[in-house]
């Protein structure tokens, strides 16, 4: 049986302060992402690390509160608590507080689209380096795949 709603000191305030500020990083990932600067990436990536590490750590003191409280500590505890509380401000916060989120892991995706544009590119720029790139891209006037190896031949020789 769950204890009183009312003993539980839930709040999302710090919960959407990291997640606006991971926003904020993110959105500063991208544009570094954008503009291939490899030194603010990587300061970038740091700050993002030690942001997840937080709100896994708000997230998980929030769950200890609901397991406290004899709700289940997971999403479904944190509804069936919100659903028991006689505030409906605390439901707008979470459900603000979820859009956010939502708009953290879509902007996350993006952003690892654009880490694997450049990983492909670079990849390819390797290969073709290295004479070992794969010319099904190369195509001459009949349509078909143009063969290279002739041109390979005189650059090594």
């Amino acid at each position: 049986m769950n204890k009183p709603a009312s003993n539980l000191m839930i709040t999302f305030e710090q919960d959407a302060k990291l997640v606006n500020n991971l926003l904020e990083v993110l959105t500063r990932e991208q544009s570094s992402l954008v503009l291939s600067d490899i030194d603010a990436i990587e300061a970038v990536m740091e700050e993002k690390s030690v942001l997840l590490q937080s709100i896994s750590l708000t997230a998980n003191s929030r769950y200890a509160a609901l397991a406290a409280g004899g709700f289940a500590p997971n999403e479904s505890g944190m509804t069936t608590w919100l659903k028991s509380q006689t505030k409906p401000t605390l439901t707008e916060s979470w459900e603000r507080f979820q859009k956010s989120i939502s708009q953290a892991k879509e902007m996350n995706r993006l952003n690892g689209v654009l880490i694997n544009k450049h990983f492909n590119r670079n990849q390819q720029l390797l290969n073709q380096l290295q004479g070992s790139s794969d010319n099904s891209g190369v195509y001459g006037k009949n349509g078909q795949a143009k063969s290279q190896s002739g041109s390979r031949s005189s650059l090594i020789a």
